[in-house]
């Protein structure tokens, strides 16, 4: 009986093996076949066989069953793992959802943890991803520019580009300094979600395509909006339209604490003094005003524009209500402060 069972899980290798290797040599895809095996691991795999790893599809698949199994340190077990190999290479396309990133719809905010493992990507998803933010020309657009949140990106990569990582494999992309578990993840994650947002995008030669932050867009049209009117509204309507979605943002890329010291300095009836809130927080004022500094370095980053499409809405370009006025000014003035002349090299 023993004898008839081992003979059965051969034939079945056999039989399995077979039929992925010639939907492999007949696909007729000479790219895919000049891989290596390697391409299509996931850092979750385990019973992998290394010794094939590092060889071309094209050669493995010129060897018969017995010939890989006889392979010193492949046996069965390895052996299921490189079927499950060939199975992801014999796909057509790398999976448009491969650890459920319909989750990624859901509204924000959210942690990468709930709805992105960063472990579940290959070599050939992360290709798809590169060769999306190639074909749609977004190299130079800066990660958090686009980040689904600031609150997992490192400040030090704020500013990199797409670009900076098109070029590289996944397991370069891995073993660059300073980019540990964390970062990785977080990188892999802004390449999905422009992956999952323009994927299905067909360019026109007098079309751009451009991404930017959800709360851009409605924000914008409403401030050219009241620009043309040339008189503000109620101050409700400015706390509500313009306060409220910068507000919401910082929480989203900073964290709801800070958020809520952001929205005390931009309260309608009474806002809170730095020095209140550092004591009602425990810190220093200094503590206080270096959060804010970040907040406002956040949303220079999200929307660099809001700079000069406020400008429009100042006491000295506007009519309106003074507490509408005086609200637009604190926002210019927490947000987009004036650059500090007295560090800049002509005044020194």
């Amino acid at each position: 009986m023993a004898a008839k069972a081992v003979s059965h899980d051969r034939f079945r290798l056999v039989g399995a093996y077979e039929r992925l290797r010639r939907t492999l040599l007949e696909s007729a895809d000479g790219a895919k076949l000049d891989r290596s095996l390697s391409y299509w691991v996931l850092a979750t795999d385990r019973r992998l066989p290394i010794a094939f790893l590092d060889r071309r599809l094209r050669e493995l698949l010129q060897l018969e069953l017995d010939e890989l199994m006889a392979t010193p340190g492949v046996g069965q077990k390895k052996i299921l793992g490189f079927l499950d190999l060939l199975r992801r290479a014999a796909k057509p396309t790398p999976p448009a959802e491969p650890f459920g990133l319909s989750t990624l719809r859901t509204p924000l905010p959210r942690t990468t943890a709930e709805a992105f493992s960063a472990s579940a990507v290959s070599e050939e998803l992360w290709a798809a991803w590169c060769d999306t933010v190639r074909r749609n020309q977004l190299q130079d657009c800066p990660l958090g520019r686009i980040a689904p949140t600031l609150q997992v990106l490192p400040t030090v990569i704020w500013r990199k580009t797409l670009g900076d990582y098109v070029g590289l494999s996944l397991d370069e992309l891995r073993r660059l300094p300073t980019h540990g578990e964390k970062r990785v993840a977080a990188l892999l994650e802004i390449f999905c979600v422009v992956h999952e947002a323009v994927s299905t995008s067909v360019l026109h030669a007098n079309l751009q395509l451009q991404i930017t932050p959800a709360f851009v867009a409605p924000l914008t049209k409403w401030i050219l909006e009241i620009a043309e009117r040339k008189a503000l509204p109620p101050a409700g309507e400015v706390h509500t339209r313009l306060a409220v979605p910068l507000i919401v943002q910082v929480g989203i890329d900073r964290g709801e604490q800070i958020a809520g010291i952001v929205r005390n300095r931009l309260a309608l009836e009474q806002p809170i003094s730095v020095k209140q809130q550092a004591e009602d927080l425990g810190v220093t004022r200094a503590r206080v005003y270096q959060l804010l500094d970040e907040c406002a370095l956040c949303l220079q980053l999200r929307w660099p524009e809001g700079r000069w499409l406020l400008a429009p809405l100042s006491a000295d370009h506007c009519g309106g209500d003074r507490k509408a006025l005086e609200l637009v000014s604190a926002i210019r003035e927490l947000f987009f402060p004036a650059p500090n002349l007295s560090t800049s090299p002509a005044s020194s």
